[in-house]
């Protein structure tokens, strides 16, 4: 309780971390290659909390054991709500930040859907209407030999443009592997893989499923699958923040 005390006081600080953040080479990342890699948002104190968190069932709302489905190997559970305050608070700061870029995406890929609200809970409603409920920001969990396959996180017809993956623990030191990767599909063109590497307490922020890229002819859209390569030793945690909830 008292751990979960400390947390709980300096979580109001997220949001200013997350605003003093340079969103404009955020954005110009995202545009370029799909994802980009902040400064440390969380602190070794809160990536902790958010990993005792996991052993704690009534956190959670659904607890997914990968091999069962053949996503790979390891496990993960997504919150339930009340969702903890970090995660709450790390969700809300970061979506009017990323609805700037997601409003200029659908503007250059000439979408006629009404403009992302600039303020989550306003999102939020978007998708309750559409029967997507569900929260759905979790932690995932691979020991030794885990890894997860390519895929995008939709959850229904209602979906946004980026999410984000916080680590929670150190590459090379908590564990070795594991790497983040995503993969590229453009139009009449081989597939192009990315490995993004970040420190703990840093998010990768990246594309939930398509990015505009420009062409001869106007934008048209490039396709992106995101998964972790294998780990070869230790235990890797992370925190995944989804904007959309789901079905």
């Amino acid at each position: 309780m008292a751990q979960a005390a400390r947390i709980t006081s300096v979580s109001p600080s997220i949001a200013q971390r997350i605003g003093a953040l340079d969103w404009d080479s955020v954005a110009k990342s995202l545009s370029e290659r799909g994802y980009a890699v902040t400064n440390s948002i969380l602190s070794t104190a809160e990536c902790d909390f958010l990993v005792a968190l996991y052993n704690d069932a009534s956190r959670f709302r659904s607890h997914i054991v990968m091999e069962r489905y053949r996503f790979g190997v390891g496990d993960y559970k997504y919150f339930a709500n009340p969702l903890p305050e970090v995660v709450a608070e790390l969700r809300g700061s970061a979506y009017p930040h990323l609805a700037v870029v997601a409003n200029r995406w659908a503007e250059a890929l000439g979408e006629r859907t009404s403009p992302y609200p600039r303020d989550h809970a306003a999102f939020l409603k978007i998708c309750h209407k559409a029967g997507q409920t569900k929260p759905t920001p979790l932690m995932l969990h691979y020991e030794s030999g885990g890894f997860n396959c390519l895929h995008q996180d939709l959850y229904g017809e209602v979906s946004f443009p980026l999410q984000m993956v916080f680590m929670l623990g150190q590459q090379g030191g908590d564990w070795e592997g594991g790497e983040f990767i995503l993969v590229e599909q453009q139009p009449r063109a081989q597939s192009k893989a990315h490995v993004v590497l970040a420190d703990c307490g840093q998010a990768i922020i990246f594309t939930t499923r398509y990015r505009p890229v420009k062409g001869s002819r106007g934008y048209y859209r490039v396709n992106l699958r995101h998964g972790v390569s294998r780990v070869h030793r230790g235990t890797r945690y992370t925190l995944g923040i989804i904007l959309h909830d789901a079905k």
